[in-house]
């Protein structure tokens, strides 16, 4: 059985999706641009900034569903520049403590709304 996880501290779809899925033991989230939930727009072109948007955007679905950031498992990240690792990385890593989830990290051709970055997570659901 699965639930679908949507709230208000967390952007609103910009699509036909829902912001997570809870399906027994895990919580997968779709990706999370790093939209402002309070503006809905992308409001810097910094790397940095719209590292640490998407990830207080996955902060706030998790803990609406009584989980945090330690409960991930996995991550994927999309860039649209691979020469925004070093950058990205910086900020992710204030995000996450040993043991680190798992992670891939891949470069695109291009992300909505023009972003630079783009972060998914599965979590184990307590």
């Amino acid at each position: 059985m699965s639930k679908v996880i949507n709230m208000d501290k967390a952007p609103k779809a910009v699509g036909p999706y829902s912001q997570a899925i809870q399906a027994d033991s895990m919580l997968i989230t779709s990706g999370q641009l790093p939209i402002n939930p309070e503006t809905a727009a992308i409001d810097s072109d910094d790397i940095k900034w719209q590292t640490r948007q998407s990830l207080e955007n996955i902060k706030a679905i998790l803990e609406s569903a009584g989980e945090s950031l330690k409960d991930v498992l996995k991550t994927t990240v999309f860039l649209s520049d691979i020469h925004d690792f070093a950058a990205m990385n910086e900020v992710y890593a204030t995000y996450f403590a040993e043991p680190y989830p798992a992670r891939s990290c891949f470069q695109v051709a291009a992300l909505p709304m023009g972003a630079k970055v783009e972060i998914e997570v599965i979590c184990k659901y307590n």
